[in-house]
């Protein structure tokens, strides 16, 4: 069974705001084999954390086809803790826009084998972090100083 290590993180400026995604995928050993950064438009940031799992499977499934995704393990991490605890069963999902987007990341993880998704603290998402940077600084949307 093919084994997937995914960093995600998604992002806005303003809430909402431009957004974006990072996504990093690695092997099983850690090596990296894909990373994406991709601009958004307006979204709150929520919904940039929802839409970088569903990039993230959506890109397995097209680089590596969807044989091999229905044997593959998919260990997804991510920095955002309602996103893993809604997707886990331990929270309510209230916003209609939000439910859209966990149907649809449900309905995309019944084309894997098994997703699991796991929260991690910000600073072992750095690179996921930076790609959401870097796609929203490369549109002009730079970081405002405090």
């Amino acid at each position: 069974m093919e084994k997937f290590i995914v960093y995600t993180d998604g992002g806005a400026r303003g809430n909402p705001g431009p957004a974006a995604l990072g996504v990093v995928i690695q092997n099983s050993r850690g090596q990296v084999l894909k990373e994406y950064g991709e601009y958004l438009g307006g979204a709150t940031n929520n919904e940039a954390e929802y839409r970088a799992p569903i990039f993230a499977l959506r890109k397995i499934k097209a680089l590596w086809g969807k044989e091999k995704a229905k044997k593959a393990e998919v260990q997804v991490f991510a920095d955002s803790e309602l996103l893993v605890n809604q997707l886990n069963g331990k929270y309510k999902i209230e916003n209609r826009n939000i439910q859209n987007l966990f149907l649809e990341l449900w309905n995309l993880k019944i084309d894997f084998g098994k997703v699991a998704f796991t929260a991690i603290p910000r600073e072992k998402n750095k690179e996921a972090d930076r790609l959401v940077n870097e796609a929203l600084d490369a549109k002009g949307y730079t970081k405002q100083l405090l």
